[in-house]
Parts: structure tokens; C-alpha cells; sequence
């Protein structure tokens, strides 16, 4: 089966998630948590009542505003609230939770959290430099491996591609629905990277190895022949992988909603992406460096 003949299907299928994703980015951004942006944090739980409606929401807001600069307020659960706003102290705290209680009786503090800005910023830092010594570190380690430059960088194109597509997806998630970003967003997208480079490095060592017994062969067949010697486990081992996090997506807390679904998109892309990117990827790259070896023969 010719799957490499689909080259173009496969880029534009990408395209169909990773422009609206892209546009977003550009014109909206992520949405940050207090992890990045700096602020102030409190859920608390109603025992007396169900979660406020909007117009109670913005008479909280005014009766805070003295001790505690609300920006949003947002609904966690059916009997649960998380306030979000300016870095507030201890004390603060305090006073904000009794006005809660005044306005809708018997409270229950189920987390506060609070990060000033420079520590914040601090920390986005770390993540993108995170990000970007990953990316350095295994295109190195497939060079090496490969003996050709070519297979890291396609392989981390690939991975750029899936990280794009989940930083798209939340940037929509943030504008239309409010979902933020925070430390273990970050976490699931280093995760999701392994999912892309896993599965890509073998798809990869396939060719390497049909590359030895089958040395007639175009790097094109012996690309087809790899993805379709290896397609079915990686579905297969991916499938295992995305029932459960889907499963978390759907019954899991609120708190690790997002994560999970971060998770589940990674997986998902990183399993098309090591077949239909990568090789792809590296295919095209071949082409190319191959018209250029036969103009300057010729």
C-alpha cells in the first residue's frame, strides 16, 4: 500500500488544525494562570448553596474589591467557586473569605494559592528554555543515532508540529471558554513531545533497517514499507493510551480536566504525526536534496 502517495493530504490535513490554532495564537495568546501571570487564587466550596449566578458573581466582585481585586470568578463544580485577582496577603485572605461567607453563608477553603508576578514571569521563562533544550537535545540524539542530520530535524519538526496544534487548541479553549494555562499545562506538553518522538524514532529505525535489506529500494518505498510494518502497533499501543485519558477527560476532577485533555490531544497528534509527519517530512527533504544534487550534475 502506497501511503507516501498521500504526502499532500497528509500537510493539508495539519493545515485544517494548525491555521485556525495559529491565527488564534497570534490574535488572542494562551490564556494564563496565576502560575505565569502572577496573582492571587481561591476555591472555595458552598455548603449551603449551589454555585451563584453572574449577577451575584459581579455584586461579590464590588462588596472584594477593598481587600481583594477579583478579575474572574469562575464556576469549578456544582457547589464549588475559584476566584481569581490581584496578589492578596494572608490577612487579605481572611477578610475576602468572611465578606464570601456574609453574602452566601457556610464556606469550605479548598485551595489559595498566591505568586507574585516576578516569579511568574520567572517561570514561563523556564518552560520555553525547557521546551527549547528538549528540541536541541533530541535532535542531537537522532543525528547521532541516524548518522543524518536530516532525521532529528524532520523528527522535531514533527514534534513542533503536534505542540503547535495543542498550543492552538488551548489558545481557542482560553478565548471562547476561559481555560488557562498553568504548570501542568506545561507539564503535558514536555509529556506529549515524548508521545510525537517515541513513536517517530521507531518508525524511523524501521527504515534504518529496511534500509540494509533492501538497498534497490527507493528511500520512498522503504518509507512505505516501514509506516505500514509499524502503523498498526502504534495505533494499536496509542489506543491504550487515549481510552484512558479520555476516560480522565470525562469523569476525572475539574482540577485535572485540562491536563488530561492536553494530554489526550498530545497523543492523539503525536500519533499521526510520527507516520504522516515525519516521514513525510523527511521524504520531501530527500526530494529536494536530490533535484539539487542532479542540477549541479547537470
Amino acid at each position: 500500500m502506497n501511503l507516501m502517495k498521500y504526502k499532500k493530504l497528509y500537510f493539508f490535513i495539519s493545515a485544517i488544525f494548525l491555521i485556525p490554532g495559529l491565527i488564534s495564537l497570534m490574535l488572542y495568546g494562551l490564556k494564563p494562570a496565576i502560575d505565569f501571570a502572577g496573582g492571587s487564587l481561591l476555591e472555595i466550596n458552598l455548603l449551603n448553596k449551589e454555585s451563584s449566578t453572574i449577577e451575584e458573581q459581579e455584586e461579590l466582585k464590588n462588596d472584594l474589591q477593598p481587600v481583594f481585586a477579583v478579575d474572574t470568578i469562575q464556576t469549578s463544580g456544582p457547589n464549588s467557586e475559584i476566584f481569581r485577582g490581584k496578589e492578596i496577603s494572608n490577612e487579605a485572605k481572611e477578610q475576602a473569605l468572611a465578606i464570601i461567607e456574609e453574602r452566601y453563608g457556610e464556606i469550605e477553603l479548598l485551595r489559595f494559592e498566591s505568586i507574585g508576578p516576578v516569579l511568574g514571569q520567572e517561570l514561563l521563562k523556564k518552560a520555553i528554555n525547557a521546551v527549547l533544550i528538549v528540541a536541541g537535545v533530541i535532535i542531537i540524539y537522532i543525528w547521532q543515532q541516524f548518522h543524518d542530520l536530516k532525521y532529528g530535524i524532520s523528527a522535531v519538526l514533527a514534534m513542533f508540529h503536534d505542540t503547535l496544534i495543542l498550543l492552538g487548541i488551548f489558545s481557542l479553549l482560553g478565548h471562547f471558554s476561559g481555560v488557562e494555562v498553568d504548570v501542568l499545562f506545561i507539564t503535558a506538553v514536555l509529556t506529549s513531545l515524548s508521545f510525537s518522538i517515541h513513536d517517530t524514532i521507531v518508525v524511523y529505525n524501521r527504515i534504518r533497517e529496511l534500509k540494509k535489506t533492501h538497498r534497490q529500494l527507493s528511500l520512498t518505498a522503504i518509507a512505505n514499507l516501514a509506516v505500514g510494518k509499524t502503523l498498526s502497533r502504534s495505533i494499536n499501543d496509542s489506543l491504550t493510551i487515549i481510552i484512558m485519558l479520555l476516560s480522565l477527560v470525562l469523569l476525572g476532577g475539574e482540577s485535572i480536566r485540562y491536563f488530561s485533555l492536553a494530554l489526550l490531544i498530545g497523543a492523539i497528534t503525536g500519533t499521526y504525526s510520527s507516520s504522516f509527519i515525519a516521514v513525510p517530512i523527511l521524504l520531501v527533504w530527500e526530494e529536494i536534496s536530490n533535484k539539487r544534487a542532479q542540477a549541479k550534475s547537470n
